[in-house]
């Protein structure tokens, strides 16, 4: 027991945290991307390493990705890209996924990626929802295998 957590568990999501971050790489090659560009390495570590934690629910992991994206987006696209622009669109997706239930820390760089690189709106799309999602799938797939039936706490 470490933290009150059996070690096989821990072991679990630590082997499946290395292969999702594999797997990133992998994607993000295959998809041109530099891997500097996809925001989901401390998502991972969220997910795979606290199962059970709130952010680490899919509600929080998608929706605080895409809402992040989002905030980015729009601060990027009214503002242009500048160091304030990226602290505000930080600030202000903290405020929004506090308000919709969808807070996850790791989203907090999408807006700095997104309004520092100056990105588009294919930028939401891809990476950011289909990266959500796939390791919203990933983590279903390895935590149920591993942990028989335990994630996620809940949907929505």
């Amino acid at each position: 027991m470490v933290d009150g957590r059996p070690l096989a568990l821990i072991l679990a999501g630590a082997a499946g945290g290395a292969v999702a971050s594999w797997l990133m790489g992998y994607l993000s090659n295959t998809a041109m991307l530099p891997l500097a560009v996809v925001p989901f390495a401390t998502s991972i570590l969220v997910v795979m390493g606290t199962p059970e934690a709130e952010p680490a629910q899919p509600r929080a992991l998608v929706g605080g990705h895409l809402i992040s994206t989002l905030v980015g987006l729009a601060m990027v696209h009214l503002t242009g890209p500048s160091p304030v622009a990226a602290a505000a669109a930080v600030g202000i997706a903290m405020l929004a996924m506090h308000l919709t239930r969808t807070f996850h820390p790791p989203a907090g760089i999408d807006p700095l990626i997104i309004v520092y690189q100056d990105m588009g709106w294919s930028f939401l799309l891809m990476p950011v929802a289909v990266g959500a999602l796939l390791l919203a799938a990933f983590a279903f797939v390895w935590h149920n295998a591993s942990r028989r039936g335990s994630w996620p706490a809940r949907w929505w």
